[in-house]
């Protein structure tokens, strides 16, 4: 992180508390060799990866399968400038074992929107960062007017 850039960096137990309690977050990708970035429900695995629950013929699983991707989370309060953003960094797989998949499809994600042959997505969190706003809008400890 930055030194005095308002900002606090977040230990891993942290982040990944923060990323359970929301539901979408963003996926970060190449596509056509260019970021992608595209928003998705998800929920964490008991080891921590992030699952994703999509399409089993859609573009994003064709993209990121044995690929390295970002996944990025944050919330955000305008009204008081607080907030926070997490990044998990890592390889992302289509989850192919059969009884892996039974698992998760009762205690995975739930897609938002249904398709009729669904895959799960792994996101392994090899990499975990986070940063937390401190103090909202202040200079020096003294609260700035809006």
């Amino acid at each position: 992180m930055y030194p005095n850039d308002g900002f606090r960096e977040l230990k891993r137990p942290a982040c990944l508390r923060l990323l359970g309690q929301v539901p979408v977050g963003r996926i970060v990708h190449t596509r056509h060799a260019l970021p992608a970035v595209l928003p998705v429900n998800f929920s964490l695995d008991t080891d921590d990866a992030v699952l994703l629950r999509t399409a089993a013929g859609s573009e994003l699983v064709r993209a990121i399968d044995g690929t390295v991707v970002a996944f990025e989370a944050d919330q955000v309060d305008a009204v008081t400038h607080s907030g926070w953003s997490v990044v998990v960094t890592g390889a992302a797989t289509v989850v192919t074992d059969a009884a892996e998949h039974d698992r998760l499809t009762r205690t995975g994600p739930r897609s938002w929107v249904s398709s009729p042959e669904e895959v799960f997505v792994r996101i392994e969190a090899e990499l975990v960062t986070g940063r937390e706003l401190v103090g909202g809008r202040t200079r020096h400890g003294v609260r700035l007017p809006d």
